[in-house]
């Protein structure tokens, strides 16, 4: 496929230098697709306009952190186009803070990988509408601040999400909130958005007249105000971002996931006939960088938000560290643009593998589902939440 720069790369390294997050890294972009395009134009708002594109086609917006690009390249996003000339927002040089804009874009939902393997679904096209997630999982330190806030303007919670109980496995401020339930995340993403003056997201019936703020409600689809404020990821979106832009690749990164990339239950074929030939761990065990204690009385625990490098769209911990709670109720999922799930279950899906997690929970592809009022009693689940595009 051939490609034309027309000489924007630097300028878009240049800007993306300054991105809110934990890390900076320039981005240099080109796009690629069954006709050569020209770039036009890039905004400072990061939006890209590139022309010459065969309408009905697929595009690729591939990235590259250094010129030359050689066989660097990796896919970004992919743009469906309806016309010859394109306008794209693929960054935000100014997101909310502590967040990142994923782009608008096609990607393939599900197993694409490993021939369907436990909890996966079959692969299917999916269209997502650009939002803004999370760079990390909320921290301890945020959940504090919005939960403090709550209790004193009307909202109730059925569990603290401290993880601070003695066992070991939260450690401070800047670790993942656990121990929270898929009630209370809902309720504090709509604690989050009054807090910051923002609609909130979630409401007790579809006339949404009344906030939700107390109990546990199985808040339906058509209760929610898609063009409000902070929300859960539906479970189509969590899956695009956590793939950073690849396709057909196991883990956010690639093929294969260690203990230099995440935080999980090392069990590598290597060391046991039933383990994991992309499970490239040194021992069967929990991460030796975040357990503590002998064999037989050793306490695991999660990582830092951050202390794993992030994935293409700039978010940590899409796999490992802790399981993340979406919106969905679990079932069969369609493809189509922005699907929202089943109507109704008795589960809610989450999202991501664990410190506990083997190798096989870990992938994009994986796909598991509790009552939403469980956290359990082992720290596994936190979660981070979605903002609209446009905020």
């Amino acid at each position: 496929m051939k490609t034309k720069c027309c000489g924007l790369f630097l300028l878009v390294a240049l800007w993306a230098g300054v991105q809110n997050g934990l890390a900076h890294e320039a981005q240099f972009f080109r796009v690629s697709g069954p006709t050569a395009v020209t770039i036009t134009a890039f905004h400072p708002d990061g939006t890209l306009v590139f022309s010459n594109a065969e309408p009905g086609a697929t595009y690729t917006v591939q990235t590259v952190s250094a010129l030359p690009g050689g066989t660097n390249w990796m896919d970004y996003v992919q743009i469906p186009v309806t016309n010859s000339v394109n306008t794209n927002q693929i960054i935000d040089l100014s997101p909310p803070a502590g967040m990142v804009l994923i782009p608008a874009g096609t990607f393939t939902m599900g197993d694409v990988a490993d021939t369907n393997e436990n909890g996966d679904a079959a692969p299917i096209t999916v269209y997502v509408s650009a939002f803004y997630l999370d760079q990390t999982d909320v921290t301890e330190a945020l959940w504090q601040q919005v939960y403090n806030w709550a209790l004193n303007h009307g909202y109730s919670f059925d569990d603290s999400g401290s993880g601070l109980d003695g066992d070991g496995y939260a450690k401070g401020p800047n670790y993942p909130v656990v121990d929270v339930n898929w009630y209370d995340c809902v309720k504090w993403c709509n604690a989050r958005s009054e807090m910051e003056g923002r609609t909130p997201a979630y409401y007790t019936t579809a006339a949404q007249t009344a906030v939700y703020r107390t109990g546990d409600i199985d808040v339906a689809n058509g209760c929610v105000n898609w063009t409000g404020g902070y929300r859960m990821a539906t479970e189509a979106e969590w899956e695009k971002a956590a793939r950073g832009g690849l396709s057909g690749q196991r883990f956010p990164w690639g093929n294969t996931i260690s203990w230099s990339q995440a935080n999980y239950y090392g069990d590598p074929l290597s060391l046991d006939p039933t383990g994991f030939a992309y499970d490239l761990a040194t021992a069967i065990d929990y991460d030796p960088a975040f357990s503590e204690g002998d064999d037989y009385n050793e306490i695991p625990f999660t990582s830092p938000v951050g202390y794993f490098a992030a994935n293409g769209y700039g978010l940590y911990d899409m796999a490992g560290n802790v399981w993340q709670w979406c919106w969905d109720w679990y079932g069969t999922y369609a493809g189509g643009s922005d699907p929202r799930g089943p109507t109704s279950g008795p589960y809610r899906v989450y999202r991501g593998g664990s410190w506990y997690s083997y190798a096989f929970g870990c992938r994009s592809a994986y796909r598991s589902y509790g009552y939403p009022y469980n956290y359990y009693v082992n720290d596994l689940f936190g979660f981070r939440s979605a903002l609209p595009a446009g905020q």
